[in-house]
């Protein structure tokens, strides 16, 4: 199964200016079709560091999606930056032409203004139209304005209100026959134990069930529980029920520590 990555682009973000919204919602819309997103990047409006994490990607065989930095103002430099990680020449898109013009006129209509597509602003509004020249059209349902792909790398807006829904079509769309990915998670809260006492359980149970993980959640300040590890096992269903009977019974083997499944 491919594995799904996030790219997220933007100094805004990193500043603290706007919320990230992107990564709680993909993972939303993955876990609605049985998937899960493996992997998370952020990066500001640099264009060498733009570059480097798009060919980072193309060449991972992940499916990406990248948010931000598609529109046609001075920090806006992801379509040339997936251009360059492409080694493809930048051109404008005869689709997306036509769509940005649709949405030229709308707005003309809707100000009752005249539709003036020559008007050096809505020319300049044609440069979002300016796509790697192997790229297909991703539909945006909100404005019109397309988002673009260049094989299993997805670019979309950095506006949640567009992305998300784009998203969900590029994933209905081109990978609608993906089969759902059954998984399961199951965990046990510890007290009175140390990371470093229950590892060798945890790398003993991950060697005796292939393809479950561990993983290990303390907390030092819960307003509940106090401090606390949270352990458990994730994987497919049956694999991950065997490998918890096996975490149980090993937890039950130490002295002095009490476990909780609330």
């Amino acid at each position: 199964m491919p594995a799904f990555g996030l790219i997220i682009i933007g100094d805004e973000i990193l500043s603290g200016r706007r919320q990230d919204k992107h990564m709680t919602r993909t993972i939303e819309l993955l876990a609605e079709r049985g998937q899960s997103l493996s992997w998370c990047q952020y990066v500001g409006d640099e264009p060498a560091r733009i570059t480097d994490a798009l060919r980072q990607a193309m060449s991972s065989g992940d499916i990406v999606f990248s948010c931000g930095g598609i529109g046609a103002t001075p920090d806006d430099h992801t379509r040339a930056c997936a251009a360059a990680a492409a080694g493809q020449d930048l051109a404008l898109h005869p689709e997306a032409k036509r769509l940005i013009q649709e949405r030229i006129q709308d707005m003309a209509r809707e100000t009752g203004q005249p539709y003036e597509p020559d008007r050096p602003d809505n020319l300049h509004r044609l440069n979002m139209g300016v796509f790697p020249a192997n790229a297909q059209i991703i539909p945006n349902p909100y404005n019109k304005i397309p988002g673009f792909s260049l094989g299993d790398v997805h670019f979309l807006p950095g506006f949640p209100v567009m992305a998300h829904p784009m998203m969900a079509w590029v994933l209905d769309q081109r990978y609608g026959h993906l089969v759902p990915v059954q998984w399961q998670e199951l965990s046990v809260y510890v007290y009175e134990a140390m990371e470093s006492t229950l590892t060798p359980l945890m790398e003993r149970v991950e060697a005796e069930h292939p393809g479950v993980k561990v993983f290990s959640l303390p907390s030092v300040d819960h307003p509940q529980r106090g401090r606390h590890i949270e352990l458990g096992v994730k994987g497919e269903p049956k694999a991950a029920q065997a490998a918890f009977v096996a975490l149980q019974a090993g937890l039950s083997a130490f002295a002095g520590i009490r476990v909780s499944t609330t």
